[in-house]
């Protein structure tokens, strides 16, 4: 029996183990995957495996800087407790590092090369734990900025060029932080995504009953008023709304944003929810 690359993630996702272990395991079992979690088990990387069937939704959002390198990462367990905890942010830490420090282009070889160590941590915590995302900035001539808000729930990574001072990039990572701009400048904007927003806004000012002659207008102006919302060079800054972000820059040394990302942590997971009912039910059950 054969198997595919999606056969391997399936495996992955099934049991917590790590890619290559689970291209060994469907090798080793001609591609059967009820087989294969088998030898897992019997191979004693059950460890990580049983808490594959968890949540993991809480974590930390994690920033590096080394010099013309920026790295932000997300790296996911079930708890805060030990989100909060050592163990679990020196790993978060040793996965940024390595991120940094090699020539990674894919979160699957990140996951792959230090899955020994999360295994490691899995055993210390006691909980599930994910590598979830990874942005790398790589600058040759800009400078990298990062900035971490309460404590690793959002974090953003930012290059720009040279000019203005560290404190007021500083400034703009808070605003993209604060104010979630989806692109740098208009021009950015998927032409689709900017095509589906005037048709939500045309049909908005025909149910609120406005002459076809002047929904045109309407529909610009509303435009312009989410450029504002989703472009960071548009949008007012949060410390001074009498400027934009691109006035603030203009006057403060005049860089220019070359481009950013903005994790926030767990965003799209779905969250844990006990129900101790259950649990207690299925513990009878398994005596029984």
């Amino acid at each position: 029996m054969s198997f595919t690359a999606k056969d391997v993630m399936t495996l992955r996702e099934r049991t917590g183990v790590g890619m290559m272990d689970c291209k060994k395991a469907l090798t080793e079992t001609n591609g059967d995957m009820d087989k294969a979690i088998d030898y897992l088990r019997e191979k004693g990387i059950a460890t990580a495996a049983k808490k594959a069937g968890r949540i993991a939704s809480e974590g930390i959002v994690y920033a590096l800087k080394k010099g013309n390198v920026g790295v932000l990462v997300e790296v996911n367990c079930e708890s805060d407790f030990v989100a909060k905890g050592d163990v679990f942010k020196g790993f978060v830490e040793s996965v940024a590092n390595y991120i940094a420090d090699n020539d990674v282009k894919t979160l699957e070889e990140v996951v792959s090369t230090k899955e020994e160590d999360r295994v490691a941590a899995v055993a210390k915590c006691g909980e599930k734990i994910d590598i979830r995302r990874f942005e790398k900035y790589t600058t040759k001539d800009g400078v990298i900025e990062t900035y971490i808000h309460m404590g690793g729930k959002i974090g953003i990574l930012l290059e720009a060029t040279v000019g203005s001072s560290e404190s007021v990039l500083h400034d703009v990572a808070l605003q993209i932080a604060a104010s979630k701009p989806s692109y740098v400048v208009r021009d950015q904007v998927d032409p689709a995504e900017l095509e589906k927003e005037k048709e939500i806004l045309s049909a908005q000012a025909l149910n609120e009953g406005k002459p076809q002659a002047i929904i045109e207008k309407m529909v610009q102006g509303r435009i312009n008023k989410y450029y504002k919302e989703v472009c960071l060079m548009e949008q007012e800054f949060v410390k001074d709304n009498t400027l934009t972000i691109a006035g603030y820059l203009k006057a403060n040394g005049n860089s220019q944003i070359v481009r950013f990302a903005r994790f926030e942590m767990g965003e799209g997971l779905q969250k844990k929810q006990d129900d101790f009912v259950k649990e207690i039910m299925d513990q009878v059950a398994k005596v029984n």
